[in-house]
């Protein structure tokens, strides 16, 4: 355990933008809820034929879990609880993955070993890290639902912090296993997703969370948790046992290796090379994600279109309800509002995809995997044009797909639907060029993409809800769009945002060209 504390220290001053940025953006999407749900359901009748809908409902059970209390604080724990924890389970594998593999990855993990560094402490930091930033998210939802019952927000504090290491002591049993940073992210998200599904699956099944399929999910541990209705204090202790025996697994396994190897080590190439051009080499570094993001898409456009089957129903004679919807998908009948909503959520959470996939650039930079590559017949425009057009065209098709999924699950007009997906992509392209401009500009400033991405986000997850004013509102480019299906089809905007695109991107190279490359 020799130098843990350097590392540690080490691993926090790296993550002191990220992860502070991460855990507030979680807190305050809780934080939201309980005043939008005290103004939309003002009384408690109306709360309580809210969690009655929401029971007899399989595909909302799905999306959000049992209601198991209609109380303001039992309302949120079902509305945010669970995405609140997957949330705080990606967090993790990110922390835990950047300290550990991809340290081991670049190399510099070996240079720091050949000093006073004890051969499991980068593991140990890197699980401390994860727990700092889990533990900091925890006591933040404590404190901000305290006034709805301080015993429910403790429990869904812990649970969500304990969902976080869970997934973090996974990621660090996967980082074992693989030589790739991105495929122990990739493998980790997996089973991520496969939690998020193993949940839905038992939640559609019955309406008190008792299925097995959700207790074999920590995401299904923690609704079970039930926070603010008769909390159930010996939950936490499954995350405890899963946290101490997972990592108990990564230490055993970490002490069985040398730094740099793995146990399942990368296969050779083929003998004679297939990557001939700069946009081959970028399609085979992020093709996985690409895999990953499209499916995630298709699933989650399926996912709501069955809930959009019942919009009319959820939203019954409450007029705040209407109101709020109607602000984010337009006037033109609930439905046709739910399903602009819908596509405009799937629009936003591209944002977070194209913003990966373009600084893939910087993460090849600073490791200095780019520079062998420059030092040959290839121009910078060149190499990073292959990215880009991964990105750029990757960001188009997983809109495409969660359009076609969204068409399916609902059943009804799948053209419009599909339609009204695509009109999002000059929107995450806006997004993606701001994000290639940043990079170009200069390396440290690329991570600054992921606050405008973060931004983007809490302003549709809570803008209309809190009826944030609309000067903020037009910050984003989504709020620009015309809202289909339903609504007038205004080719302006779509125009104008497209050219910003092309303009940032264009901008983003220029400067690229000019600026050296990090040491």
């Amino acid at each position: 355990m020799a130098g843990t504390g350097a590392l540690l220290r080490f691993a926090l001053r790296r993550d002191r933008v990220l992860t502070p940025l991460w855990t507030a953006v979680t807190a305050l999407m809780i934080l939201s809820v309980p005043n939008t749900l005290k103004t939309v359901y003002g009384t408690a009748p109306e709360r309580a034929a809210l969690a009655r809908q929401m029971l007899t409902n399989s595909s909302l059970r799905a999306t959000y879990g049992p209601v198991f209390s209609d109380s303001l604080g039992g309302l949120t724990a079902w509305r945010v609880g669970g995405y609140a924890g997957l949330f705080a389970g990606i967090m993790s594998l990110l922390v835990v993955v950047r300290h550990t593999r991809d340290e081991e990855e670049s190399g510099r993990q070996e240079l720091l070993s050949s000093a006073m560094v004890g051969r499991r402490a980068p593991l140990t930091a890197a699980l401390l890290a994860a727990l700092v930033a889990n533990g900091a998210l925890a006591v933040l939802i404590a404190g901000a639902l305290a006034g709805q019952g301080a015993a429910g927000a403790l429990a869904l504090g812990l649970g969500v912090g304990g969902t976080g290491m869970v997934f973090a002591t996974a990621a660090a049993i996967v980082a074992q296993f693989t030589q790739s940073a991105r495929l122990a992210k990739g493998l980790t998200g997996g089973v991520l997703g496969a939690a998020f599904v193993l949940r839905a699956a038992g939640d559609s099944a019955v309406d008190d969370g008792s299925s097995p399929l959700t207790w074999a999910s920590p995401l299904g541990w923690l609704e079970n948790e039930r926070p603010f209705a008769d909390e159930r204090w010996w939950v936490p202790l499954l995350f405890a046992v899963a946290v101490a025996l997972q990592g108990a697994l990564a230490y055993a396994l970490a002490g069985r290796r040398d730094v740099g190897m793995s146990f399942l080590p990368t296969r050779p190439g083929p003998a004679s090379g297939r990557l001939g051009t700069a946009w081959a080499l970028a399609w085979r570094l992020q093709r996985g994600g690409v895999l990953g993001w499209s499916l995630g898409f298709l699933a989650a456009g399926a996912a709501f279109g069955g809930i959009t089957r019942g919009a009319s129903g959820l939203v019954g004679d409450n007029a705040r309800t209407r109101e709020i919807i109607e602000r984010m998908g337009g006037r033109s009948g609930i439905t046709d509002a739910f399903l602009a909503t819908m596509t405009g959520m799937l629009g936003m959470v591209a944002a977070l995809y194209i913003v990966s996939s373009v600084l893939r650039l910087h993460g090849e930079e600073t490791s200095q995997r780019a520079e062998p590559i420059l030092a040959n017949a290839v121009g910078r425009l060149r190499w990073a044009a292959g990215h880009l057009v991964v990105a750029f065209g990757g960001a188009a098709l997983i809109m495409l797909l969660g359009g076609a999924g969204l068409g399916l699950g609902y059943g009804h007009r799948a053209g419009a639907v599909l339609g009204a997906c695509l009109l999002q992509i000059p929107a995450v392209w806006t997004l993606g060029g701001l994000a290639v401009l940043l990079y170009g500009v200069s390396a440290r400033a690329a991570p600054g993409a992921w606050g405008a991405a973060g931004l983007v986000l809490l302003l549709g997850w809570i803008g209309p809800a809190l009826d944030v004013p609309r000067v903020l509102m037009d910050l984003s480019p989504y709020a620009h769009l015309p809202k289909l299906p339903g609504g007038e089809m205004t080719w302006t905007p779509v125009l104008v945002l497209t050219a910003v695109a092309v303009g940032l991107t264009g901008a983003g190279l220029t400067a690229l060209r000019r600026r050296d490359l990090s040491a």
